[in-house]
């Protein structure tokens, strides 16, 4: 089953009220497509949405820091509690080292939560991999935002991410990020190894949601 991951960043459409309403869209697909959903919103909007649907919630970022003095930091902890089920690490948009990436998974893996590394590239997809998240999302950031799918702009970039990965850690499961947006796209990335996507803007700041994310899965109907 392809693994959808739906990053809502912080735009207007996914804020709030927006949120949680993509997110019982998000549900609805899930249910009628039999694909696997998962929604990133803002920290803000995890336990109102976690209360309201039944697919997984991650948070965008997590810090590698317990109890304690942190003020503004976002703790696993907290994430837990909120009802995530895992958070995204190291995306184009908050970058990380890579001693925090791993503190930043220790954490999540201490309180049950799944994790997904973002890499721009080979290396960093090979780096990643060694620390053993649930998965590592290739998005090159040129890519993001473009509606240039990855696996059209670059298609190596996926073919020897998920070589690097299958290699070092063969149960790291490999996401395909940045330009995903038609079901061509999904279909293409699942053709070169990896078992989903990555995605936000594509569906968000799309007329109609639910019609772009129905276009998506039919990228793995066919």
């Amino acid at each position: 089953m392809a693994i959808i991951v739906l990053n809502f960043k912080t735009y207007r459409e996914s804020t709030g009220i927006e949120a949680l309403r993509l997110a019982e869209i998000c549900e609805d697909i899930s249910r009628e497509y039999s694909v696997q959903m998962v929604v990133v919103p803002q920290v803000a909007d995890i336990h109102a949405i976690s209360s309201a649907v039944n697919i997984p919630v991650y948070a965008q970022h997590v810090d590698g820091v317990g109890f304690g003095g942190f003020t503004g930091h976002v703790t696993a902890a907290s994430l837990k509690a909120a009802g995530a089920a895992g958070s995204l690490i190291n995306h184009s948009e908050r970058r990380l080292k890579l001693a925090e990436i791993e503190a930043s998974i220790t954490a999540c893996r201490s309180f049950g939560l799944k994790t997904i590394v973002c890499t721009n590239n080979v290396a960093t997809t090979r780096s990643a991999a060694a620390l053993e998240p649930d998965f590592v999302a290739v998005e090159p950031p040129e890519l993001i935002g473009s509606g240039i799918p990855v696996s059209k702009a670059n298609p190596e970039v996926i073919r020897g991410s998920v070589a690097a990965v299958k290699d070092i850690a063969p149960k790291v499961a490999v996401l395909c990020g940045a330009g995903i947006t038609h079901g061509e796209d999904l279909r293409s990335a699942i053709e070169l190894g990896s078992e989903g996507v990555l995605l936000a803007s594509g569906i968000i700041k799309a007329a109609d949601p639910r019609k772009a994310l129905e276009d998506l899965v039919s990228g793995v109907l066919k």
